[in-house]
C-alpha cells in the first residue's frame, strides 16, 4: 500500500481527533438540509395534533381511538422498521436511504386526506411510519462522520432544530390551512415539500464512505472498507449498548421522556380548543410561536452552552440535562391547570426551555459508541422509545380523559394532561445516574475506535 494510502487510513480515525475536511460551506449545507428534511418528516405528526378535534367529529371516533392512532398503530411500525433501516445505514449509503425513505413518507401523509373511516387512516399512517423510520438515524450517523466530539453537542442540536421548525410548520400552516380548506387538503399540502426535499438530497448531498478528502487529497474507496473486527450482529450490538451504563440509562432516560411528553404534546391542541374554545387558526400561531420559536430558542441554547461551556465534558453536560428536567415540567403542569389561555401559554412558552436537553443528551449517546453502531444506537434508542412513549404516551393520555370524563366532563383532558406532568422527574434520575459513569465509557469506546482504525484499509489515492 502506498504511503499516501496508509496516511489516509491514519487520519480516518474519527473521534481521535481527526475528520473528514470537506469545507464549512458544505457542513452547514448538509445540516441545514437535514434539518429541513427533519422538520417534514415530523411535521404531519404535529398537523395530525392540531386537526384532531375536526377528524374525531368528522370520522366520529372517541379520545381512546384517537389516541390508538397517534400513539401505538404509528409507533409500532415506526420503531420496528428504524432498526433494519439502521442496520442498512451502518453498511450502506444513508443519503440515498434518507433520500427513498423521504419520498414514501411525503407520498403516505398526502394520501391521509383520502381516508374515509378509521381503518383506511390507520393503515395509511402506517405507511407513514415505515417511511418517517428512515430518517433520524442515518442522518445522526451522517452528521457524526462530518463534525468532532467538541463540536458534536453544536452540530446536533442544529439538525433537531428541525423538530421546532415542524412544529413551526405543523402548527402554524396546518391551523390555518385546516380552518380554510379543511384537514384533508392539509394533509395533501404537507406531503408535497418532501418529495422535493428528497431529490434534492440525492443530487447534493455525498456519502463519506465513498468520497474522503484529507488535506487536498482526494480518497475514492475501491474495495469495501473492513474494520478490523468483523460487522457486528444485532444481537453483538445489543449486547454492547446494554452493557454500557450510561447508554442505558439514557435510553431509560428517552423512553421515560417520550411517553409523558408524546402524552402531552399530541393531546395540547385539543385541550386548548376544548377547555378555551380556540378556533385552530388562532392556536395554531399560538403554539408554532411557543414550540416552534421558544422550543427553538430551548435546542439552539442547549446546543450552543454544551459547545462553549461543557465541550468534551458530557458528564457537566448530563447534569445540567436533568437539572433541566427537574425544573421545566412544572411550569408545563401549571399551563394545564392555569385558569386564562394567555397565562397557560406563557407557562408553556417558559417549559419549552427544557428541549435544551436534545442537542447534549444524542450526541452524547454518538459519542459513547464506535461509529460503525452509530445508525443501530439511535435505532434502537427510538425503538424503546417511540414503542414505550409514542405508543403509549398518547394512548394513556386518551385513555385518561375518557376515565375522568364521568367526573370532570369536557375538561377532563385538563386534569389528565396535568396528570402526566411529574413524569419528568423520572427521565431526570435516569440522567444523574448515567453522568456518574459516562466520563469511563467514553474513554472505552475511544480506545476501541483507535484499535479498529489500527488496521489498514484499501484507497485509491488520487492526487
Amino acid at each position: 500500500m502506498s504511503s499516501d494510502a496508509a496516511r489516509v487510513s491514519r487520519e480516518s480515525a474519527e473521534d481521535m481527533g481527526h475528520h473528514l475536511s470537506p469545507s464549512k460551506a458544505y457542513k452547514n449545507y448538509l445540516l441545514t438540509l437535514l434539518m429541513v428534511i427533519l422538520a417534514f418528516n415530523f411535521a404531519d405528526r404535529m398537523a395530525l395534533g392540531i386537526v384532531l378535534q375536526d377528524i374525531k367529529v368528522d370520522l366520529d371516533l372517541s379520545d381512546t381511538q384517537l389516541g390508538f392512532l397517534t400513539g401505538i398503530a404509528f409507533a409500532l411500525f415506526y420503531a420496528v422498521m428504524g432498526v433494519p433501516i439502521a442496520r442498512w445505514a451502518d453498511r450502506g449509503n444513508r443519503v440515498a436511504i434518507i433520500s427513498i425513505t423521504a419520498s414514501l413518507w411525503s407520498v403516505a401523509v398526502a394520501l391521509c386526506g383520502a381516508a374515509t373511516s378509521f381503518f383506511q387512516l390507520l393503515l395509511i399512517r402506517v405507511g407513514v411510519a415505515v417511511g418517517e423510520a428512515g430518517g433520524v438515524p442515518p442522518a445522526l450517523s451522517l452528521i457524526s462522520d462530518y463534525f468532532a466530539r467538541t463540536e458534536r453537542a453544536r452540530a446536533v442540536a442544529r439538525y433537531m432544530l428541525g423538530m421546532q421548525l415542524a412544529l413551526l410548520v405543523g402548527y402554524f400552516a396546518a391551523g390555518w390551512w385546516n380552518e380554510l380548506y379543511g384537514w384533508r387538503s392539509t394533509f395533501v399540502i404537507l406531503g408535497v415539500p418532501g418529495l422535493l426535499l428528497a431529490a434534492l438530497a440525492h443530487f447534493t448531498l455525498r456519502e463519506p464512505r465513498r468520497l474522503k478528502v484529507v488535506r487536498g487529497v482526494t480518497a475514492l474507496r475501491v474495495a469495501p472498507v473492513r474494520a478490523s473486527s468483523p460487522e457486528p450482529t444485532f444481537k453483538e450490538v445489543c449486547t454492547t449498548l446494554w452493557m454500557n451504563v450510561a447508554f442505558r440509562h439514557l435510553l431509560f432516560c428517552f423512553s421515560v421522556w417520550y411517553f409523558f411528553g408524546y402524552g402531552v404534546l399530541q393531546w395540547t391542541p385539543a385541550f386548548f380548543i376544548r377547555s378555551y374554545g380556540l378556533a385552530t387558526g388562532e392556536l395554531g400561531a399560538w403554539l408554532a410561536a411557543i414550540y416552534g420559536i421558544a422550543g427553538g430558542l430551548g435546542v439552539y441554547l442547549g446546543g450552543e452552552l454544551a459547545s462553549r461551556f461543557a465541550a468534551g465534558n458530557e458528564r457537566r453536560q448530563l447534569i445540567a440535562c436533568a437539572v433541566a428536567f427537574v425544573i421545566f415540567p412544572a411550569l408545563n403542569a401549571y399551563a394545564f391547570l392555569a385558569p386564562t389561555a394567555h397565562l397557560a401559554f406563557a407557562a408553556l412558552a417558559f417549559a419549552c426551555l427544557g428541549n435544551m436537553a436534545q442537542g447534549p443528551i444524542l450526541a452524547t449517546m454518538q459519542t459513547l459508541v464506535p461509529p460503525r453502531m452509530r445508525a443501530m444506537s439511535i435505532a434502537i434508542v427510538y425503538l424503546f422509545a417511540n414503542l414505550v412513549g409514542m405508543g403509549l404516551g398518547p394512548l394513556a393520555a386518551g385513555a385518561m380523559s375518557d376515565a375522568l370524563r364521568p367526573w370532570f366532563a369536557e375538561e377532563s383532558l385538563r386534569y389528565a394532561l396535568a396528570m402526566l406532568c411529574p413524569g419528568y422527574l423520572w427521565a431526570a434520575w435516569h440522567l444523574w445516574r448515567a453522568s456518574r459513569t459516562v466520563t469511563h465509557e467514553i474513554a472505552e469506546t475511544q480506545a476501541e475506535i483507535g484499535r479498529d482504525e489500527a488496521t489498514p484499509r484499501q484507497w485509491a489515492v488520487a492526487k
